[in-house]
């Protein structure tokens, strides 16, 4: 096992590496920019390094400066930033720095996604039905939603988290979304290439937790999240509800096949759409990292990915005996103001009080006093609620939130209570235009 590693990232997810690191002995290293250097988690880090402004997570001279000036053997890339990026990854190894993740080829298949929706298809998934790779221009874009018929979803062909993405209901929508898709994923991710799929209207996002040692993968858990807004996720469950026991055990071997015929190693996770209609699980990406909604899977199934991974990065073999108990529910808390049109809301945390009892857990990086600088994502927290069952994970999150206080800045704890007392997010009733079709009676003062 490694002796000490560097943290190559912020927040929550730099301060949830850290807590697995402690546990284990194993010394790790923060690095922070300007904005964050006075947050609260960095006191429990064996050293701090600064790497520069608010852009600097993104800087790979930087990380492997830090790395190599405090003697880390490995490095954590987190999610976000440099966590999907090939060629950093490449440039740890040929450093001598271990990557806690993916080897680069295999990040590269994942990663371009039109590369990733041939090599599954190749290996027997299913794929969201499509363009044949980039569509270069307005022109082809236009002629490959006429080949599938509207509406379409126009998707960037690097990155995730909704950007890049547009839905088309009919072709006089198609140049305006083409150009604002192209002009976000340049900005996001440098890479302004889209493709094409056909939108499914009351799909459910389903996802599947993998871990793989090169040799062998095994899907550890499933999860449902369907709650979004703007392809933002806001509430994760699993296992994941609604999928038929035939369909799931289908999809976890076909998974399990074709993640191990490409030499998969480290944690990932494989998205894939259920439509409604046929009960088909369509393969839309796979993500060569850890996600935020690893939590959910490690309640139902004891599991603690972050050890996973630093397992697997130190050559161990996979030795899982997974089994999955209860059900657990994640919600992300935001600093936005769901009433102002979910605008980030940055400042001071003037008093912090995180929920405790049986089956709760909070991750954050925040304390009491710490500022929330403009420069990043909004999460501040997430809170995971543990049940027998679904109805029981639902009542503790409720409890959860309402002992929640955050004051100082505008959370969207509210929100996640109101979705979690919906009749139909109860009754299971949900798809991925749930929250948007039930805004307003979410938020009847918005």
């Amino acid at each position: 096992m490694f002796r000490r590693i560097l943290i190559a990232n912020r927040g929550e997810v730099a301060a949830r590496v850290l807590r697995t690191c402690q546990r284990l002995g194993i010394a790790a290293v923060a690095v922070s920019t300007e904005p964050d250097a006075e947050l609260s988690w960095l006191r429990g880090a064996s050293a701090v390094v600064p790497i520069g402004g608010p852009k600097a997570y993104l800087d790979g001279d930087a990380l492997l400066a830090a790395a190599r000036a405090e003697r880390c053997s490995a490095l954590h890339p987190g999610w976000g930033f440099l966590s999907e990026n090939a060629g950093f990854a490449a440039r740890c190894e040929a450093a001598g720095i271990t990557f806690i993740g993916p080897r680069p080829r295999a990040m590269r298949q994942m990663g371009d996604k039109a590369l990733a929706r041939a090599t599954m298809t190749r290996l027997g998934l299913l794929p969201i039905p499509g363009s044949e790779g980039v569509v270069e221009d307005l022109a082809a874009a236009r002629r490959a939603a006429a080949a599938m018929g509207f509406p379409i979803l126009l998707k960037a062909l690097a990155g995730g988290g909704g950007r890049g993405m547009r839905k088309v209901y009919e072709e006089a929508e198609l140049e305006g979304a083409f150009n604002e898709a192209s002009a976000e994923a340049a900005g996001a991710f440098g890479d302004g290439r889209l493709y094409v799929e056909k939108l499914i209207e009351r799909g459910r996002h389903i996802e599947l937790q993998v871990l793989g040692d090169g040799e062998r993968c095994v899907v550890v858990g499933s999860r449902e999240c369907s709650m979004q807004r703007r392809h933002q996720k806001l509430i994760e469950e699993g296992p994941a509800p609604g999928v038929s026991a035939e369909t799931m055990a289908r999809a976890i071997a076909d998974v399990e096949r074709a993640t191990t015929a490409i030499g998969y190693r480290g944690a990932g996770t494989v998205e894939m759409l259920l439509d409604a209609d046929t009960d088909q699980l369509w393969f839309m990406e796979m993500n060569t990292r850890l996600q935020v909604e690893h939590t959910v899977t490690e309640a139902v199934t004891g599991l603690d990915l972050v050890e996973q991974q630093l397992k697997i990065a130190a050559n161990h073999r996979l030795n899982l005996q997974v089994e999955t108990r209860g059900h657990a529910i994640e919600c992300r808390i935001n600093a936005e103001d769901p009433t102002q049109g979910f605008r980030p809301a940055p400042g001071r945390v003037s008093q912090l009080v995180l929920p405790q009892g049986e089956g709760i857990r909070v991750d954050t990086h925040l304390a009491s006093g710490d500022r929330i600088p403009p420069h990043y994502d909004s999460m501040i927290a997430k809170i995971i609620a543990w049940g027998p069952d679904r109805p029981a994970a639902i009542e503790r999150m409720l409890g959860a939130l309402g002992a929640l206080v955050v004051d100082g800045v505008p959370t969207t704890a509210a929100l996640h209570a109101a979705i979690l007392r919906h009749p139909d997010f109860r009754a299971g009733r949900v798809d991925t235009r749930f929250v948007e079709r039930e805004m307003e009676r979410l938020l009847p003062c918005g």
